[in-house]
């Protein structure tokens, strides 16, 4: 058994009037790759950002290694933790190394000059980037764009890594590259992922948020049931057996009275 890196204690998140995230406690492991899935508003964004020390939880702990996050200064926290939103639009003409050398601003000075070019050029070849070094961030597409922040959070050397919705822009085979990366770089990873198909391939842990609460965390079997798929997100879902390669698939499907509808409104038109 790993021992946990981080643990959230009873946190919850309230706006005004409104509980974003209520009252969910979850230990993550050393090593593993967590996703957090469930429907919008369900309060995954929220979660994950407390998680990463970007929202203080209105109450609950959120401890790392054993110390409370809210104890470190955003410096410490940056050495310990990279985040990859969905927002971030850097500079287009900005050239690919240089945003990835950004990485490194946490460690400035503990590392020589020397050393931090190195570690710029491993994150640039861990992800898959490192013949675009010299080229604007503006000449890349979405995926290879992804691949540009996901190498600054690299370079950054992270014990947490952090993706909200990683995916989200991406088609689907560049979805599935970018989280087969992220599974290749062995270090502890919270990701909230949309798309539920990407889950199972990619986590070890899955945490299903609904209605601002966490109602069900386990490995990927436990969580991606019949049941909690059907109450959780209204679909159905079915496993079956890959044609050539010895492993299952899970399909989600809308269950048959929506298809039914919706086929007799296209037999209208």
């Amino acid at each position: 058994m790993h021992h946990m890196i981080m643990h959230a204690d009873e946190v919850s998140y309230r706006t005004s009037g409104q509980t974003l995230v209520d009252d969910v406690s979850l230990s993550i492991e050393r090593g593993a790759r967590l996703a957090i899935i469930g429907p919008n508003g369900a309060g995954k964004s929220t979660l994950l950002r407390m998680l990463a020390g970007l929202l203080r939880p209105s109450s609950g702990d959120i401890h790392l290694n054993g110390s409370k996050l809210g104890g470190l200064t955003p410096r410490e926290r940056a050495r310990q933790f990279a985040f990859v939103g969905q927002t971030d639009t850097p500079d287009q003409q900005l050239l690919v190394e240089d945003y990835v050398s950004l990485g490194r601003i946490p460690h400035l000075g503990s590392f020589t000059r020397a050393r931090d070019r190195e570690i710029v050029a491993e994150a640039l070849f861990r992800a898959r980037i490192a013949q675009f070094a010299r080229r604007p961030i503006g000449s890349l597409s979405g995926g290879e764009r992804q691949r540009v922040q996901l190498a600054r959070a690299i370079a950054q050397q992270p014990e947490v890594l952090f993706l909200d919705e990683p995916t989200n822009h991406l088609d689907p085979k560049a979805r599935s590259e970018l989280l087969a990366l992220v599974t290749g770089l062995n270090v502890t990873t919270i990701a909230v992922l949309h798309d539920l198909p990407l889950v199972a391939p990619f986590a070890t842990h899955v945490a299903v948020m609904h209605a601002a609460q966490l109602v069900a965390a386990g490995t990927p079997d436990e969580t991606l049931t019949p049941r909690i798929v059907s109450d959780v997100f209204d679909l159905d879902v079915l496993r079956l057996r890959h044609p050539s390669q010895d492993r299952d698939l899970m399909v989600f499907e809308a269950p048959e009275p929506i298809k039914t509808a919706h086929s007799a409104q296209l037999r209208r038109i």
